[in-house]
């Protein structure tokens, strides 16, 4: 499983709100700067054509899922698939 989020690092409320969601969660995620990272830029601009950060790539048994934005519902489902695998693999 992993969880990339490309960001930009000032005045993005949903970048921040995302994050945080995740980290309280204690899912790992790997943060991308699009400001800073122009390949990263092109990939959710040209390839997944999202105008707007956050945008937020969760792949998981090489199925893939991406959304643009502060999206709470998104987030959620994530954080519910990652805990119920936790859960199956303490059992």
């Amino acid at each position: 499983m992993t969880v990339t989020i490309y960001t930009k690092p000032a005045g993005c409320f949903g970048c921040t709100k995302t994050k945080q969601k995740f980290t309280d969660a204690g899912i790992a995620f790997t943060e991308v700067d699009v400001t800073t990272n122009p390949a990263a830029f092109e990939y959710i601009t040209e390839e997944l054509a999202y105008s707007q950060v956050p945008v937020v790539v969760y792949d998981k048994d090489n199925t893939e899922d991406h959304w643009s934005g502060l999206n709470p519902d998104k987030i959620s489902r994530v954080i519910a698939i990652e805990a119920a695998a936790r859960e199956g693999a303490l059992a």
